[in-house]
């Protein structure tokens, strides 16, 4: 009876220690995932809810976008990314080549022409509310 009595708490001792060994690796990897993920505020040049959806829409294109929302009335864009498969070098370039200015990228002329009428900012156009 005392050697199983032994080896029944060998085997608790066992699993005990695996589970807690378990639950930290999983807790250590959570904590690794969520600090690479960081939230920018970037100046983005937009007229109305069309153009809302298009930088949203560019934004979410780029591969490690969590989060997009533009304001039309602040022209800012704040987005949550993970840092390990994003830039934000690399999410103002796509909103460029969607034809919309950002604080270091300026869309070039042939993207910002495919912009609807409405939606040309640089033409002197008033903001739209949403």
């Amino acid at each position: 009876m005392k050697s199983f009595m032994s080896i029944f708490s060998l085997v608790a001792a066992i699993l005990v220690s695996s589970c807690a060994s378990a639950q930290q690796s999983s807790a250590s990897k959570n904590t690794s995932s969520s600090s690479s993920l960081i939230t920018d505020t970037i100046k983005v040049t937009g007229v109305c809810g069309m153009c809302k959806r298009r930088i949203e829409t560019a934004v979410y294109g780029v591969k490690g976008v969590k989060n997009a929302a533009w304001d039309s009335k602040k022209q800012a864009l704040t987005v949550s990314y993970d840092s390990k498969k994003a830039t934000n070098e690399a999410i103002q370039n796509r909103i460029a080549a969607a034809g919309h200015d950002t604080e270091k990228v300026k869309a070039d002329d042939k993207a910002y022409g495919k912009l609807p009428d409405c939606c040309r900012y640089r033409d002197g156009v008033e903001v739209h509310e949403n």
